[in-house]
């Protein structure tokens, strides 16, 4: 998996220390359409490298995080700006609409 996975403290460090405009998916290993989103976000990773963070969250590995933000279901795409949250996709999303919100991040 080329997403970089956060825990708890890496997740405090990059979202809310760091600031960094970014995504992070809430995904599990067992999920269908994590499966199938999943890839899509390791596609345009690359294209963004250095100007937006691509992240992934194992729910099962870090339960208290995804609780944290009441997530219902898997997978969700949650976006951050500057330590804000920013919006979020739930279930099976077109690479489109994530390039769009990646764009309304980046100004």
């Amino acid at each position: 998996m080329s997403l970089t996975r956060l825990d708890s403290k890496s997740f405090e460090e990059k979202i809310y220390d760091n600031g960094e405009k970014c995504l992070v998916i809430f995904s599990r290993k067992t999920c269908h359409v994590c499966k199938e989103v999943v890839p899509v976000l390791e596609e345009l990773a690359p294209n963004y490298e250095g100007e937006f963070g691509f992240y992934y969250v194992d729910v099962e590995d870090n339960k208290d995080l995804y609780q944290s933000f009441s997530l219902k279901g898997v997978p969700q795409i949650l976006f951050f700006n500057d330590g804000e949250y920013f919006g979020k996709f739930a279930g099976e999303v077109e690479e489109e609409q994530i390039q769009e919100k990646i764009s309304e991040i980046l100004g």
